[in-house]
């Protein structure tokens, strides 16, 4: 397995798995402004290498991520328009995970809390142990969530739950959080490991295009708006690709098959 370094991030490979760490354990990873850049460039350049299938976000230590490093706020966002400028840089971030061609798992144990659990919530795939804690307490900071930090969260859980989240200001267990739909899976602690593995096992042994095919299709109808015809017949496209033939002809000969992303 080879690894290289940032300061705030951590990407390592193995095969077609690629691992993003959020590296900042002395703060229980809580994002500070390098921290935010850092994680956009590395889910950019790994979205845009062909050879990965699947990348895993994580935190390092005992916590995924409770939220905004709060001891940089005087000196980075002390005012409307310094909040503003701040927030750009984490939408691209937002945006980088967004758009990011192949599938992304969340592998949660601990605090995942205000924009640590946003960031969670745009994988596509979230599994936490049972250690694992969410929510929004931004109101007992006297802050609002930003609007469109405000929108991953009501994309993905809905208007009742999202704003019962921000309004209570509470943080609550995994177990709340899968029946509220923040995370998909809950395991016990020695069990995240195993089941993560396995999660990547399975989008590893599917057709990479294919994954690619699906989240496009899952973006487009979340932006509202019935399919038109041609985006339908585009939807075939898959019927075309060496990995189709490669597909079907693996089931007809009863062996696994070799997917290439061709």
């Amino acid at each position: 397995m080879t690894e290289s370094r940032t300061e705030a991030v951590t990407v390592g490979r193995d095969g077609g798995l690629a691992t993003v760490t959020l590296n900042r354990p002395d703060k229980l990873n809580a994002f500070d402004k390098p921290m935010w850049r850092d994680l956009t460039a590395a889910v950019r350049t790994l979205a845009a290498d062909d050879s990965v299938r699947c990348i895993m976000l994580t935190g390092a230590g005992s916590a995924f991520c409770p939220g905004a490093d709060i001891s940089e706020f005087s000196r980075e966002r002390g005012s409307p328009e310094q909040a503003h400028a701040y927030g750009r840089i984490m939408d691209e971030a937002y945006d980088a995970l967004r758009s990011c061609r192949h599938p992304l798992i969340a592998r949660i144990r601990g605090a995942c809390t205000g924009v640590g659990m946003i960031v969670a919530l745009l994988c596509d795939l979230r599994i936490s142990a049972e250690s694992g804690r969410f929510g929004a307490p931004v109101a007992r900071l006297g802050l609002a969530m930003p609007l469109s930090e405000f929108a991953i969260l009501f994309e993905e859980v809905g208007k009742a739950v999202a704003v019962e989240i921000v309004l209570e200001a509470r943080v609550f267990d995994a177990r709340e959080a899968q029946a509220k739909g923040i995370v998909q899976r809950v395991v016990s602690e020695d069990a995240l490991d195993e089941a993560v593995a396995e999660t990547v096992k399975r989008l590893l042994a599917g057709a990479p295009l294919v994954h690619r095919w699906h989240k496009s299709f899952a973006r487009r109808l979340a932006a509202g708006g019935p399919p038109t015809g041609v985006e339908i017949a585009d939807s075939y496209q898959s019927f075309a690709t060496a990995d189709y033939r490669e597909g079907i002809a693996a089931f007809l000969e009863k062996r696994r098959p070799v997917f290439r992303g061709e």
